[in-house]
C-alpha cells in the first residue's frame, strides 16, 4: 500500500472512530498508535506516542491552561458578574437597545477574564437573557448576541483554544493572544453596530428604560456600581501589563490572574467550599481533557509526517490542482466552516492541523494569523447547526418562552457578521499582526 493511500485509510478511521461517539482523543489517539504499530513494529512504533507524551510534558506554557481554566470557573460560579451587569443596566438601560448594547460589553469583559464560550454563555443566559426578556426585548435578537458574545472568549486573550493551537502549531502563545485583541474588538464592534441599527430603526425591539425606574436609581448608586466595572479591567491589567511589558512570564502571568479572581471572591465572600470543590473539580476536568486531546493530535500528527502525507497533500493541491495560494486558504476555511456543523473546535483542530498547518507554512502565510482565523471559524462552529456546541447549551439555560427554532434563528445574523470580520481579517492580516509585530518585532 503506498504511503497516500495509509494516510487516507487512518483518516477515514479515525472519522469512524469519532462516528462511533468514541471521546475524540480516544479515537484519534486509538488509530495513531494502531497506525504506528503496523508500520514499524515494536523498534519504532511505540516510541512516537511516548515521544508525544514526553515533548507535551516538557511544554512549559501548558501550565498555563488550569490556571484560565480555573479563573473562568471562579468568575462564572461566584457570580462576579452579576454586578458587572447591574452597572451596564443602569449606565446604558436609557437608550434604546442599551441593555442589549451593555450585554455585549458585558461578554467582552468576561471574556477577557475566562478563555471559556461555556463560561460566558452562562452568565450571559442566566443573568442577562431572563432581565432583556423581562424588559420586552426582541428574543430572537438578544438570543443571537449572547451566543456571538459568549464566543469571544475563545479569540480574546486568554483563549483556551489558542493555547491549543499554539501547542500544535508550535507557535508562542503571546503572540497568538495578542494577535486576537483587535480581531476581537472588530467584532463586538460589528455586533454593537448591529444591534444599533436594528433598534434604531424599531426601537420596539429594545425598548429603554422607564423613566420613573430610572429615576429611582440615585447618581449615588449609579457611581458606586462603576466599581463593578473596574474589577474586570483589574484582572485584565494586572495579567497582561507584566506579561507584555516582559516583566513576568505566560505562565507567572495567568498565575497572577488566578490568583487576583480567587482572592476578589473571597473578599466578596462569594467563595464557599462548595463553590471552591465545583471550581476545583470542573478545572481538572477540562484540564485533563485538554491534554489528552492534545496528546492524541501530537501522536497522529507524528504518524502523518513520518508517511510524508503533508508534502503528497501540497503536491496535489499546488501542482496536480494548480490552486494559487489565495484560493487554498478559502478552502481551508470553507472546510472549517463544513466541519464546525458537525464537530467541535478541538476535533476540528486536531483532525485537521496534521495537514493544514504544514501547508500553511508551505503557502508562506504567517501562521499567527492562520490562528486568528481558525479562531473565528470555531466560533462560527460553536453557533452553527445541526451540532453548535452553544446552541444547545442556550436550549438548556434559556427560559421555557425561547424555543429551539428562536435559537437556531437567532444566530442567522450573528454568523454573518462573523463572516464578515473573517474576510476583512484575511483581506488585512495588519489587523491581527500590527500588535505582535510592535511587541515582539516582525
Amino acid at each position: 500500500m503506498s504511503y497516500e493511500m495509509i494516510a487516507i485509510t487512518m483518516f477515514l478511521g479515525m472519522m469512524a472512530m469519532l462516528l462511533t461517539g468514541q471521546r475524540v482523543f480516544a479515537g484519534i489517539g486509538f488509530v495513531a498508535v494502531v497506525a504506528a504499530l503496523l508500520l514499524w513494529g515494536d523498534r519504532g512504533g511505540h516510541d512516537i506516542a511516548f515521544t508525544s507524551a514526553i515533548k507535551l510534558m516538557n511544554w512549559y506554557p501548558m501550565l498555563t491552561l488550569p490556571m484560565f481554566v480555573w479563573m473562568g470557573y471562579v468568575m462564572s460560579e461566584t457570580r462576579l458578574a452579576d454586578d458587572l451587569y447591574r452597572m451596564f443596566h443602569v449606565w446604558f438601560g436609557p437608550v434604546p437597545g442599551g441593555l442589549a448594547i451593555g450585554t455585549i460589553l458585558l461578554m467582552v469583559l468576561v471574556s477577557a477574564m475566562n478563555g471559556l464560550s461555556v463560561a460566558g454563555l452562562a452568565i450571559g443566559a442566566t443573568i442577562a437573557l431572563p432581565e432583556l426578556l423581562k424588559r420586552g426585548y426582541d428574543k430572537r435578537m438578544v438570543t443571537g448576541i449572547i451566543q456571538g458574545g459568549s464566543s469571544l472568549g475563545i479569540l480574546v486573550p486568554p483563549s483556551i483554544v489558542l493555547v491549543l493551537y499554539a501547542m500544535i502549531a508550535r507557535q508562542p502563545v503571546g503572540q497568538l493572544w495578542l494577535a486576537g485583541i483587535f480581531p476581537g474588538l472588530l467584532m463586538a464592534g460589528l455586533f454593537l453596530l448591529y444591534v444599533i441599527i436594528r433598534c434604531g430603526l424599531n426601537p420596539r425591539l429594545g425598548p429603554a428604560l422607564p423613566r420613573e425606574e430610572l429615576d429611582a436609581i440615585t447618581w449615588a448608586e449609579r457611581f458606586s456600581l462603576l466599581r463593578a466595572g473596574i474589577l474586570p479591567v483589574v484582572i485584565f491589567a494586572s495579567m497582561m501589563g507584566p506579561f507584555v511589558m516582559g516583566y513576568v512570564s505566560l505562565v507567572e502571568s495567568s498565575v497572577i490572574g488566578a490568583t487576583i479572581a480567587t482572592l476578589v471572591a473571597v473578599l466578596k465572600r462569594r467563595m464557599t467550599r462548595a463553590v471552591w470543590e465545583k471550581c476545583t473539580v470542573s478545572s481538572l476536568g477540562v484540564s485533563c481533557m485538554f491534554m489528552w486531546i492534545l496528546l492524541a493530535a501530537l501522536a497522529f500528527g507524528a504518524v502523518f509526517d513520518g508517511l510524508g502525507a503533508v508534502r503528497a497533500i501540497e503536491a496535489f493541491f499546488l501542482e496536480d490542482l494548480g490552486l494559487t495560494r489565495w484560493q487554498i486558504i478559502i478552502l481551508m476555511q470553507v472546510s472549517f466552516l463544513l466541519l464546525g456543523m458537525f464537530l467541535d473546535d478541538t476535533a476540528m483542530l486536531v483532525i485537521v492541523a496534521p495537514l493544514y498547518i504544514p501547508l500553511v507554512r508551505a503557502l508562506e502565510f504567517d501562521l499567527i494569523w492562520y490562528g486568528v482565523l481558525y479562531t473565528i471559524t470555531c466560533q462560527i462552529a460553536y453557533i452553527t447547526p445541526p451540532f453548535g456546541y452553544n446552541l444547545f447549551l442556550m436550549r438548556a439555560m434559556a427560559p421555557d418562552q425561547v424555543s429551539l427554532t428562536d435559537i437556531y434563528r437567532s444566530i442567522v445574523p450573528i454568523v454573518g457578521i462573523m463572516l464578515l470580520t473573517l474576510v476583512i481579517i484575511m483581506a488585512f492580516p495588519q489587523i491581527a499582526l500590527w500588535l505582535p509585530h510592535q511587541v515582539y518585532g516582525p
